[in-house]
């Protein structure tokens, strides 16, 4: 199979998933960071987390309804957090009712939220909210240790790929 081939190929494979993410139409910013290889933008972050995300990553209040099919539930802070490491700009928060925020990310003109199937059809308002700092989140012993699992999990799955 020559390289041509190979490429279309993948270019149609890519354009066959179903992403339903926010923002995933305009989610291609490009990595800051060459730290996690084949992570080039935020289609790949996500497919690469859909691996990663289990209930050891979901915030503890909502372990107990996490399941595989709703992999992204809870994972959204240490989710743009990430996010923002790999492609910079600001995490925002939309205030819940619970009053917690639920994190997404912009970087320049691009918005977009990883985990944003957790809501289902819920339609969620993506502007004029607070922007997040990781001090007041990860202020939280159990969720930086999430965030540091997540990050261990991606980096250790893309040393792999890397080496392969």
């Amino acid at each position: 199979m020559d390289k041509g081939v190979f490429g279309n190929a993948l270019e149609r494979e890519a354009e066959m998933k179903d992403y339903k993410f926010y923002g995933w139409e305009q989610a291609n910013v490009q990595a800051v960071t060459d730290q996690y290889k084949g992570i080039n933008t935020p289609l790949d972050l996500y497919d690469a987390l859909s691996e990663i995300w289990c209930a050891k990553t979901c915030a503890p209040r909502m372990r107990d309804q996490w399941t595989p099919e709703n992999k992204t539930l809870g994972q959204c802070s240490i989710t743009a957090f990430l996010a923002q490491d790999i492609f910079g700009g600001e995490v925002y928060g939309i205030r819940r009712q619970d009053g917690n925020y639920h994190c997404y990310n912009v970087v320049g003109d691009c918005c977009f939220d990883l985990t944003s199937e957790q809501f289902g059809n819920e339609i969620l308002r993506y502007e004029d909210n607070p922007r997040q700092s990781r001090e007041t989140h990860f202020a939280k012993e159990e969720k930086r240790l999430r965030y540091e699992y997540l990050k261990k999990m991606l980096s250790d799955s893309h040393a792999l790929i890397s080496n392969a």
